[in-house]
Formats: structure tokens, C-alpha cells, sequence
């Protein structure tokens, strides 16, 4: 897993530069931004069950068939991996935040979520709904807890949710 900072040097050096111009100011944005990443990661951690819950609610008001017989979210364990899920999600977001870096979604979400969706039959549409709604949950709270700058949050769900879509899942 690496981070910003690893994967710009990483970059220079396979292709045996000196860092330039133009990675300098990516260090110094990234390192600018750092603050602010870590204080947003902190909204997360301290509301994560309460975002998770609040987005569950959402979805299955949005997507009713979920929980109804039949539904991917029917029975009380489907409805509990389903949050399961949807926390899993927040949590690395969290992390892809802070590194600045998506790596560590391909590596630990995006790769094993695949396999496991197509084997259990899970409808990839929901679980995008789902993200990009957590993701606008805690773009307000960040918002409401003064950090400036509350769209850094979007890269790591974007990312989640462009992944999954482009995946025949």
C-alpha cells in the first residue's frame, strides 16, 4: 500500500528522474492538505456508525426492493452484511483520504470485492448508490465541523464508485 508521497517518488524513479517542478508542487499540496485529511478522517472515525446507519436508511428508502422478500438486503443477516459492507467501504475511503492515494482501494477493497460480488450475485447499481450516499453524509458533516475544502472527501468514493461501474460486477 502506498501513499502520495511514495507513489510520486516510486514514478520518478522507475524512470530514473529527479523530482521536478511538477512534483515538488504535488508534495507541497499534499502536505498543505494534510491537516485538513486527517481532521476529516477524524469526523469519520467518530461518526462511522452513525454515517453508515443514516446511509443504510437512505438506500433501502431509495431502493425499497433491497429489503423486501427476495431483495439482496432481505432477512436480518443479508441487512446486517449489507451495513457490513457499506462500513467496510467508509472505513477504507477514510484511509485512501489520508494516504491522498488510491492504492490502497484497488488493493484491499476493489480486487477482492469483485470476486466476491460476481460469486454471491450482488447487484453492483445498489452498492454504488450506496457509497455516493455516504459520500455526500459525511461531505456535510465535514462541512459542519468547519474543515474547509469538504470536496477532497469525493476522490475516495468517486473512485469507488467509477471502479465499480466499470466492472461487469
Amino acid at each position: 500500500m502506498r501513499d502520495a508521497v511514495t507513489s510520486l517518488i516510486k514514478n520518478y524513479d522507475s524512470t530514473g528522474r529527479y523530482l521536478d517542478r511538477n512534483a515538488l508542487d504535488t508534495l507541497k499540496a499534499y502536505f498543505d492538505s494534510g491537516t485538513a485529511r486527517i481532521q476529516a478522517a477524524a469526523v469519520i472515525n467518530s461518526n462511522a456508525a452513525s454515517i453508515v446507519r443514516q446511509a443504510g436508511s437512505q438506500l433501502f428508502e431509495e431502493i425499497p426492493e433491497l429489503i423486501r422478500p427476495g431483495g439482496n438486503a432481505y432477512t436480518t443477516r443479508r441487512y446486517a452484511a449489507c451495513l457490513r459492507d457499506m462500513d467496510y467501504y467508509l472505513r477504507y475511503a477514510s484511509y485512501a483520504l489520508v494516504a491522498g492515494s488510491m492504492d490502497v482501494l484497488d488493493e484491499r477493497v476493489l480486487q477482492g470485492l469483485r470476486e466476491t460480488y460476481n460469486s454471491l450475485g450482488v447487484p453492483i447499481g445498489s452498492t454504488v448508490i450506496g457509497i455516493q450516499i455516504m459520500k455526500d453524509i459525511v461531505k456535510e458533516q465535514i462541512a459542519a465541523a468547519g474543515i474547509e475544502n469538504a470536496a477532497m472527501v469525493d476522490q475516495p468514493f468517486d473512485y469507488m464508485t467509477r471502479e465499480l461501474s466499470e466492472q461487469d460486477v
